[in-house]
């Protein structure tokens, strides 16, 4: 089942930088709400304080510990400060048109006006490394003062990052930094959530719902990517620690976000007797969703990360997908506009800053919505869960 977002990815490779493109036109279908009703309101900048307190996993790129956005403030006089400074920012994605992704621009856009800040461009990568240089390059010619951005491809897109350095840019990451890139130099932080958590979260609830016996597969993303690499790898690793009683008969891996049914059919195929499959997150999660349909195999357990609409409402209506980890993106998208305002300021800011991994399943997936996004789940969602 492929993203509404493939025809504009066609439309974008015939006309290059989608600044306030085709991105935005689907952000706009897109369920994610504009703005987290936990930011209403004026005073000192900080996260969220209904984030749970959970312990987190993940470690930075570099071996950094993580520590927690919640953190995270700047003060009313701080703000002024910023404010007063004029200052541009630009958002260099790897791709969008998801509700993860849309709430994570929103919350920078939204974070960023409080801040007084001008965002001067948005792009999508569309998860192509030579399309993300060719952004930055593009980007760059606005001087922006300010970048946040996540890389395709660590090692492909170092020199573009290292350009933006040279230029004077202030540099936040989300979910993992360019190579040779050094935190506190040549960049402000990494913002991402506990990746690592969240594939052993997906772990636990595949063997829950097989009751810890059972085969299963695995959808991996195949590119130098760190935080999808952590989820599959937690995933792998949690299987083998914990339930002996599971064997992870077949692995499978994607470059294309919308070839999960490919790789998932041929996986079903060649292991009829699988019981389940993980998909690093809700993308291709769909697409293991469909070819299990196609195959008549909704008896088949599929576990994830990132709680968008589609998953939700297989979650709420005890279908092929049974539960997810989640991250927070609009909180992280704060995060990194806060650490954004550190860097104006002179201000010391750590390395790596996560946000804790968030089980949802049937029985918590409306509340796990409202906690994620700031508003009710969509009515579909809840309709859902009514029958």
């Amino acid at each position: 089942m492929k993203k509404k977002w493939t025809s504009c990815l066609a439309l974008l490779l015939a006309s290059g930088l989608a600044i306030a493109g085709c991105g935005n036109a689907e952000q706009q279908n897109a369920q994610a709400p504009k703005e987290h009703e936990s930011y209403a309101g004026s005073g000192p900048l900080t996260i969220n304080p209904n984030i749970p307190d959970l312990p987190v996993q993940d470690i930075g790129p570099n071996g950094e510990k993580a520590v927690s956005a919640k953190s995270l403030k700047l003060t009313e006089e701080e703000l002024q400060k910023i404010k007063d400074g004029n200052y541009t920012a630009a958002i260099v994605m790897h791709y969008s048109g998801t509700d993860y992704m849309t709430a994570a621009v929103n919350a920078m856009k939204n974070t960023f006006e409080k801040m007084g800040i001008k965002v001067v461009a948005v792009t999508d990568a569309q998860f192509k490394a030579e399309k993300q240089v060719s952004d930055i390059e593009t980007v760059l010619a606005k001087k922006p003062d300010i970048m946040i951005s996540v890389p395709v491809d660590a090692v492909s897109t170092a020199g573009a990052y290292k350009k933006a350095v040279a230029q004077g840019v202030k540099l936040v990451f989300m979910d993992g930094a360019a190579e040779g890139l050094v935190p506190g130099k040549d960049y402000i932080s990494i913002v991402s959530g506990d990746n690592y958590g969240n594939g052993a979260v997906a772990a636990d609830i595949m063997a829950e719902k097989l009751g810890g016996k059972g085969k299963v597969g695995i959808v991996y993303h195949d590119v130098n990517f760190f935080v999808t690499k952590n989820r599959s790898d937690a995933f792998e690793a949690r299987i083998k620690e914990k339930y002996p009683g599971i064997e992870i008969v077949a692995k499978g891996g994607i470059t294309d976000p919308n070839k999960g049914e490919e790789v998932a059919s041929a996986m079903l195929t060649r292991h009829t007797d699988i019981d389940g499959i993980f998909a690093p997150w809700d993308v291709p999660a769909e697409g293991v969703m469909a070819a299990a349909r196609t195959a008549g195999r909704n008896d088949l357990i599929v576990t994830t990360v990132d709680l968008g609409t589609n998953v939700a409402l297989s979650i709420a209506s005890d279908g092929i997908v049974r539960g997810l980890g989640a991250q927070l993106p609009y909180d992280q998208g704060v995060a990194q506009a806060i650490l954004a305002g550190y860097a104006l300021l002179g201000k010391e800011a750590p390395a790596y800053v996560a946000s804790p991994a968030i089980k949802v399943t049937k029985e918590n997936v409306l509340e796990s919505w409202k906690l994620i996004y700031g508003a009710d789940a969509p009515k579909s969602v809840q309709d859902a869960l009514k029958k």
